[in-house]
């Protein structure tokens, strides 16, 4: 696999550079060479090198203190789905604050503290799933 590796570098710079002609001609003594069908030689020899797709992190919404609120929120909820959690966060919210249990947790957020999806990635991390039921780590 290797020597394909370096044959399709070695011959790719001329096959890129060369004219239609020459092109014809590199890319059946290609096929030949390596039993790669046509239409894939093309694609190997007009590739200039391995081009690697970056994935785009995002930047955290909520600090540590909204997560571990959260958690004990799920918690406090006997580990309730995101669905259920996220209708049930404005209740727990103002329960838990009024106890003086959570007094970060609004000025972190805000009014409206986190949505399904923000309650399914904070807390994935700390899910570990046992057949059906989901446990803390």
């Amino acid at each position: 696999m290797a020597t394909r590796k370096e044959l399709i570098d070695g011959i790719g710079k001329r096959y890129r550079t060369g004219n239609r002609k020459e092109k014809q001609k590199i890319l059946e003594e290609f096929t030949l060479v390596t039993g790669y069908h046509r239409k894939h030689a093309i694609r190997a020899l007009n590739c200039s090198g391995v081009k690697r797709v970056v994935k785009r992190r995002r930047d955290r919404i909520y600090d540590e203190a909204v997560l571990q609120a959260l958690i004990v929120l799920w918690e406090a909820a006997d580990r309730i789905c995101s669905k259920r959690l996220k209708a049930a966060l404005p209740l727990l919210i103002v329960r838990w604050s009024a106890m003086g249990i959570l007094p970060s947790w609004r000025s972190a957020c805000g009014p409206n503290p986190a949505g399904r999806a923000d309650a399914d990635r904070i807390a994935s991390t700390h899910w570990r799933f046992d057949g059906r039921l989901p446990t803390l780590r």
